[in-house]
Protein backbone atom coordinates (compact mmCIF):
# COMPACT_ATOMS: atom_id res chain seq x y z
CA UNK A 1 0.00 0.00 0.00
CA UNK A 2 1.37 3.22 -1.23
CA UNK A 3 1.78 6.05 1.59
CA UNK A 4 1.17 9.78 -0.03
CA UNK A 5 4.09 11.88 2.21
CA UNK A 6 3.64 15.59 1.69
CA UNK A 7 6.46 17.53 3.00
CA UNK A 8 5.28 21.23 3.76
CA UNK A 9 7.07 23.36 2.36
CA UNK A 10 9.90 25.49 4.95
CA UNK A 11 9.54 29.50 4.67
CA UNK A 12 12.68 31.09 3.39
CA UNK A 13 13.15 33.07 6.65
CA UNK A 14 13.21 29.38 8.68
CA UNK A 15 16.23 28.29 6.59
CA UNK A 16 19.57 27.57 8.37
CA UNK A 17 21.81 30.34 7.64
CA UNK A 18 19.11 32.90 5.96
CA UNK A 19 19.11 36.45 7.44
CA UNK A 20 15.84 37.64 8.99
CA UNK A 21 15.11 41.09 7.25
CA UNK A 22 16.13 44.20 9.10
CA UNK A 23 13.24 46.59 10.05
CA UNK A 24 12.75 49.91 8.58
CA UNK A 25 14.56 52.58 10.10
CA UNK A 26 11.50 54.27 11.20
CA UNK A 27 9.93 51.13 13.01
CA UNK A 28 13.37 50.74 14.58
CA UNK A 29 13.52 54.16 15.72
CA UNK A 30 10.16 53.48 16.94
CA UNK A 31 11.01 50.49 19.19
CA UNK A 32 14.43 52.93 20.60
CA UNK A 33 11.98 55.51 21.54
CA UNK A 34 10.19 52.89 23.12
CA UNK A 35 12.07 50.96 25.51
CA UNK A 36 15.83 52.64 25.07
CA UNK A 37 14.98 56.25 25.49
CA UNK A 38 13.57 56.36 28.98
CA UNK A 39 17.29 54.70 30.09
CA UNK A 40 18.75 56.73 28.48
CA UNK A 41 17.24 59.64 29.45
CA UNK A 42 18.02 58.23 33.31
CA UNK A 43 21.17 58.09 32.39
CA UNK A 44 21.53 61.59 30.85
CA UNK A 45 20.03 63.28 34.07
CA UNK A 46 21.80 61.68 36.93
CA UNK A 47 25.06 60.41 35.33
CA UNK A 48 26.40 62.81 32.38
CA UNK A 49 24.49 65.93 32.93
CA UNK A 50 25.63 66.28 36.48
CA UNK A 51 29.79 65.54 35.14
CA UNK A 52 28.99 67.91 32.36
CA UNK A 53 28.10 70.66 35.14
CA UNK A 54 30.99 69.56 37.28
CA UNK A 55 33.71 70.03 34.88
CA UNK A 56 32.15 73.75 33.98
CA UNK A 57 32.67 74.94 37.42
CA UNK A 58 35.85 73.29 37.59
CA UNK A 59 36.87 76.11 35.13
CA UNK A 60 35.44 78.59 37.29
CA UNK A 61 36.15 79.83 40.55
CA UNK A 62 32.31 79.56 41.50
CA UNK A 63 31.52 80.52 45.16
CA UNK A 64 28.01 81.22 45.99
CA UNK A 65 28.80 83.44 48.81
CA UNK A 66 31.25 85.19 47.04
CA UNK A 67 30.25 86.24 43.59
CA UNK A 68 30.73 87.34 40.52
CA UNK A 69 31.84 83.60 39.31
CA UNK A 70 34.79 84.12 36.97
CA UNK A 71 36.23 81.66 34.05
CA UNK A 72 39.36 80.79 35.19
CA UNK A 73 40.58 78.02 32.60
CA UNK A 74 42.54 75.26 33.94
CA UNK A 75 43.91 77.51 36.48
CA UNK A 76 42.15 75.22 39.45
CA UNK A 77 44.09 71.98 37.98
CA UNK A 78 47.08 73.26 37.66
CA UNK A 79 46.75 74.35 41.27
CA UNK A 80 45.73 70.97 42.34
CA UNK A 81 49.03 69.24 41.48
CA UNK A 82 51.20 72.37 43.69
CA UNK A 83 48.66 71.41 46.18
CA UNK A 84 50.36 70.04 49.40
CA UNK A 85 46.66 68.89 50.82
CA UNK A 86 45.31 67.51 47.62
CA UNK A 87 48.70 65.24 47.31
CA UNK A 88 48.27 64.18 50.69
CA UNK A 89 45.25 63.30 49.55
CA UNK A 90 46.02 61.27 46.84
CA UNK A 91 48.54 59.43 48.56
CA UNK A 92 46.07 57.81 51.58
CA UNK A 93 43.47 57.34 49.26
CA UNK A 94 46.35 55.16 46.97
CA UNK A 95 46.98 53.83 50.48
CA UNK A 96 43.67 52.62 51.35
CA UNK A 97 42.59 51.53 47.94
CA UNK A 98 45.91 49.00 47.79
CA UNK A 99 44.82 47.23 51.37
CA UNK A 100 41.73 47.18 50.62
CA UNK A 101 41.84 45.64 47.08
CA UNK A 102 44.06 43.31 48.60
CA UNK A 103 43.00 42.00 51.67
CA UNK A 104 39.15 41.28 51.23
CA UNK A 105 40.34 39.65 48.16
CA UNK A 106 42.80 37.09 49.39
CA UNK A 107 41.02 36.53 52.68
CA UNK A 108 37.34 36.00 50.70
CA UNK A 109 39.02 33.35 48.48
CA UNK A 110 40.23 31.41 51.44
CA UNK A 111 37.12 31.64 53.29
CA UNK A 112 35.28 30.73 50.06
CA UNK A 113 37.08 27.64 49.53
CA UNK A 114 36.45 26.12 53.19
CA UNK A 115 32.99 27.38 52.43
CA UNK A 116 32.49 25.69 48.95
CA UNK A 117 30.67 22.55 51.02
CA UNK A 118 27.22 21.38 51.50
CA UNK A 119 25.42 21.61 54.72
CA UNK A 120 23.22 23.90 56.99
CA UNK A 121 26.22 24.91 58.82
CA UNK A 122 28.02 26.43 55.52
CA UNK A 123 24.81 27.82 54.75
CA UNK A 124 24.74 30.03 58.11
CA UNK A 125 27.96 31.15 57.83
CA UNK A 126 28.20 32.56 54.74
CA UNK A 127 24.74 34.52 56.00
CA UNK A 128 26.74 35.83 58.88
CA UNK A 129 30.30 36.79 56.45
CA UNK A 130 27.74 38.42 54.26
CA UNK A 131 25.76 40.42 56.38
CA UNK A 132 28.18 43.21 57.12
CA UNK A 133 27.73 44.36 53.67
CA UNK A 134 24.30 45.02 53.83
CA UNK A 135 24.86 47.07 56.88
CA UNK A 136 25.04 50.90 56.29
CA UNK A 137 28.22 52.23 56.24
CA UNK A 138 27.47 54.79 58.98
CA UNK A 139 26.31 51.52 61.57
CA UNK A 140 29.66 50.09 60.38
CA UNK A 141 31.55 53.07 60.92
CA UNK A 142 29.79 53.82 64.61
CA UNK A 143 30.28 50.02 65.81
CA UNK A 144 34.23 49.85 64.78
CA UNK A 145 34.61 53.54 66.26
CA UNK A 146 33.21 52.00 69.76
CA UNK A 147 34.98 49.07 69.44
CA UNK A 148 38.47 50.41 68.51
CA UNK A 149 38.49 53.62 71.15
CA UNK A 150 41.11 53.97 73.66
CA UNK A 151 38.66 52.40 75.90
CA UNK A 152 36.84 50.20 73.91
CA UNK A 153 36.46 46.74 73.50
CA UNK A 154 39.69 46.02 72.06
CA UNK A 155 42.06 47.66 74.33
CA UNK A 156 40.18 46.30 77.24
CA UNK A 157 40.30 42.80 75.99
CA UNK A 158 44.55 43.58 75.36
CA UNK A 159 44.93 44.82 78.88
CA UNK A 160 42.68 41.88 79.98
CA UNK A 161 45.57 39.59 78.65
CA UNK A 162 48.66 41.79 79.91
CA UNK A 163 49.13 44.56 77.33
CA UNK A 164 49.51 47.49 79.61
CA UNK A 165 49.75 50.38 77.19
CA UNK A 166 47.40 49.50 74.07
CA UNK A 167 48.00 51.28 70.87
CA UNK A 168 45.72 54.11 70.11
CA UNK A 169 44.18 52.13 67.13
CA UNK A 170 42.37 55.76 65.78
CA UNK A 171 43.60 58.35 67.71
CA UNK A 172 47.49 57.63 66.51
CA UNK A 173 48.35 59.08 63.23
CA UNK A 174 50.06 56.37 62.42
CA UNK A 175 47.98 53.79 63.15
CA UNK A 176 44.35 55.13 61.72
CA UNK A 177 44.77 55.02 58.42
CA UNK A 178 45.52 51.42 58.54
CA UNK A 179 42.55 50.55 61.06
CA UNK A 180 39.50 52.75 58.58
CA UNK A 181 41.48 50.16 55.66
CA UNK A 182 40.58 47.23 58.02
CA UNK A 183 37.03 48.03 59.00
CA UNK A 184 36.40 48.66 54.77
CA UNK A 185 38.04 45.41 54.15
CA UNK A 186 35.93 43.59 56.83
CA UNK A 187 32.46 45.31 55.23
CA UNK A 188 33.40 44.23 52.01
CA UNK A 189 34.94 40.74 53.14
CA UNK A 190 31.32 39.09 52.83
CA UNK A 191 31.05 40.67 48.65
CA UNK A 192 34.02 38.78 47.64
CA UNK A 193 33.45 35.29 49.70
CA UNK A 194 29.78 35.54 48.09
CA UNK A 195 31.46 36.18 44.38
CA UNK A 196 34.15 33.72 44.73
CA UNK A 197 31.73 30.68 46.19
CA UNK A 198 29.61 31.38 42.55
CA UNK A 199 33.01 30.64 40.86
CA UNK A 200 34.03 28.16 42.95
CA UNK A 201 30.62 26.48 42.01
CA UNK A 202 30.87 26.94 38.27
CA UNK A 203 34.05 24.43 38.51
CA UNK A 204 33.15 21.14 36.65
CA UNK A 205 33.52 18.75 39.08
CA UNK A 206 35.26 16.23 36.12
CA UNK A 207 38.01 18.18 35.74
CA UNK A 208 39.19 17.88 39.07
CA UNK A 209 38.11 14.10 39.49
CA UNK A 210 40.38 13.93 36.43
CA UNK A 211 43.33 15.74 37.86
CA UNK A 212 42.56 13.56 40.83
CA UNK A 213 43.29 10.41 39.09
CA UNK A 214 46.40 11.51 37.73
CA UNK A 215 47.88 11.81 40.88
CA UNK A 216 47.65 15.70 41.48
CA UNK A 217 47.25 16.77 45.01
CA UNK A 218 44.93 19.82 46.16
CA UNK A 219 47.52 22.26 45.99
CA UNK A 220 47.89 21.55 42.26
CA UNK A 221 44.18 21.52 41.18
CA UNK A 222 43.63 24.37 42.78
CA UNK A 223 46.37 26.13 41.22
CA UNK A 224 46.45 24.76 38.14
CA UNK A 225 42.26 23.91 37.72
CA UNK A 226 40.80 25.85 39.98
CA UNK A 227 42.50 29.45 40.09
CA UNK A 228 42.53 30.10 36.46
CA UNK A 229 38.56 29.18 36.07
CA UNK A 230 38.10 31.75 39.03
CA UNK A 231 39.39 34.78 36.90
CA UNK A 232 36.24 36.05 36.04
CA UNK A 233 35.74 36.37 39.67
CA UNK A 234 39.15 37.75 40.19
CA UNK A 235 38.06 40.52 37.96
CA UNK A 236 34.54 41.21 39.27
CA UNK A 237 35.84 41.43 42.86
CA UNK A 238 39.02 43.99 42.00
CA UNK A 239 37.54 46.26 39.98
CA UNK A 240 34.70 46.86 42.65
CA UNK A 241 37.02 47.23 45.78
CA UNK A 242 38.97 49.32 43.51
CA UNK A 243 36.37 51.66 43.01
CA UNK A 244 34.80 51.27 46.38
CA UNK A 245 37.62 52.03 48.24
CA UNK A 246 38.37 55.58 46.07
CA UNK A 247 35.87 57.18 46.48
CA UNK A 248 35.33 56.13 50.19
CA UNK A 249 34.25 59.25 52.27
CA UNK A 250 31.28 58.07 54.84
CA UNK A 251 33.65 55.95 57.08
CA UNK A 252 36.18 59.14 56.90
CA UNK A 253 33.49 61.35 57.67
CA UNK A 254 32.48 59.25 60.77
CA UNK A 255 35.47 57.72 62.24
CA UNK A 256 38.19 59.99 62.43
CA UNK A 257 36.74 63.23 60.40
CA UNK A 258 40.17 63.13 57.94
CA UNK A 259 42.59 63.27 61.24
CA UNK A 260 43.92 62.43 63.73
CA UNK A 261 45.97 65.23 63.09
CA UNK A 262 45.95 67.17 59.50
CA UNK A 263 44.76 65.22 56.68
CA UNK A 264 46.63 61.72 57.83
CA UNK A 265 42.86 59.42 56.72
CA UNK A 266 41.62 61.92 54.40
CA UNK A 267 40.77 60.90 50.99
CA UNK A 268 40.03 62.20 48.14
CA UNK A 269 36.35 62.00 48.08
CA UNK A 270 36.28 63.47 51.70
CA UNK A 271 39.02 66.54 50.75
CA UNK A 272 35.87 67.36 47.70
CA UNK A 273 32.88 66.81 50.07
CA UNK A 274 35.29 69.75 52.67
CA UNK A 275 36.21 71.96 50.16
CA UNK A 276 32.74 72.47 48.18
CA UNK A 277 30.48 72.28 51.00
CA UNK A 278 32.54 73.60 54.11
CA UNK A 279 35.10 75.74 52.30
CA UNK A 280 32.48 76.86 49.65
CA UNK A 281 35.34 76.37 46.97
CA UNK A 282 32.98 75.09 44.53
CA UNK A 283 34.77 75.21 41.57
CA UNK A 284 37.75 74.19 43.50
CA UNK A 285 35.75 71.29 44.33
CA UNK A 286 34.55 70.19 41.10
CA UNK A 287 38.09 70.34 39.37
CA UNK A 288 38.93 67.91 42.46
CA UNK A 289 35.81 65.36 41.48
CA UNK A 290 36.91 64.83 37.65
CA UNK A 291 40.76 64.02 38.57
CA UNK A 292 39.41 61.47 40.57
CA UNK A 293 36.47 60.59 38.25
CA UNK A 294 39.46 60.61 35.52
CA UNK A 295 41.88 58.19 37.96
CA UNK A 296 38.85 55.39 38.86
CA UNK A 297 38.17 55.44 35.29
CA UNK A 298 42.05 54.82 34.24
CA UNK A 299 42.37 52.46 36.89
CA UNK A 300 39.44 50.68 36.25
CA UNK A 301 39.69 50.42 32.25
CA UNK A 302 43.25 49.32 33.47
CA UNK A 303 42.34 46.54 35.66
CA UNK A 304 39.74 44.95 33.58
CA UNK A 305 42.15 45.16 30.09
CA UNK A 306 44.70 42.87 32.36
CA UNK A 307 42.74 40.81 34.08
CA UNK A 308 40.30 40.37 31.16
CA UNK A 309 43.28 38.35 29.23
CA UNK A 310 43.99 35.62 31.98
CA UNK A 311 40.28 34.75 32.03
CA UNK A 312 39.22 30.81 30.58
CA UNK A 313 36.50 30.19 28.51
CA UNK A 314 35.05 27.09 28.98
Amino acid sequence: MAVDVRTTPVPASATPGSRRPRLPRAERLRSFALFGAPGLLVYTCFVLAPIAISFGYSLTNHNPFNPPTRFVGLDNYRLLFTDSEFLTSLRVTTILTVIVVIVPNVAGLGIAVLLDRKGWLYNALRTVFFTPMVLSSVVVSVVWTRMLDDEGLVNQTLRALGVEQPPGWLSDPRLALYSIAIILSWQMLGFCVVVYLAGLQGVPNELAEAASIDGAGPVRRFRSITWPLLAPSLTINTVVLLITAFKVFDHIQVITHGGPGTGTTATIAYDVLQTGLVANRQGYASAMAIVMLVIIAAAAGVTLKVLNRREVNL
